[in-house]
């Protein structure tokens, strides 16, 4: 499996309402109790309540069909052998998997260690 690591560092955050957000890695969730943004840390939106910084991420690369199963759950389960806290957003594509900065390096070792390729 290979993973690309992601130069920037991520934020998690709580806004009181959805904005138009037009920049590069930014995902939105909104549900009937929350919405909640994950940007770039240069970008997080004015409107934020709440926020987390400090967040590296890495995506699965290539386009994983909705068939395959366990992908997630391998990484997931690597990182929580290693006392690696996580937080995944997945797209139609792919998966991208969030760490706090100083949990990263151990990240990319125990993964590498597992049988992924880091690029």
């Amino acid at each position: 499996m290979k993973i690309k690591l992601l130069k920037d560092s991520f934020a998690i955050c709580k806004v009181d309402k959805i904005e138009s957000i037009n920049k590069e890695y930014t995902f939105a969730a909104v549900t009937d109790e929350e919405i909640s943004v994950v940007c770039t840390e240069e970008n997080i939106p004015h409107n934020t309540t709440d926020v987390s910084k400090g967040w590296k991420g890495f995506r699965i690369e290539g386009i994983l069909d909705f068939s395959l199963i366990g992908i997630l759950a391998k990484i997931s389960t690597i990182l929580a052998e290693n006392n690696i806290g996580i937080f995944v957003v997945s797209t139609y594509n792919t998966d991208y998997v969030f760490v706090k900065e100083e949990s990263f390096k151990k990240a990319v070792q125990a993964l590498e260690s597992n049988g992924c390729e880091i690029v």
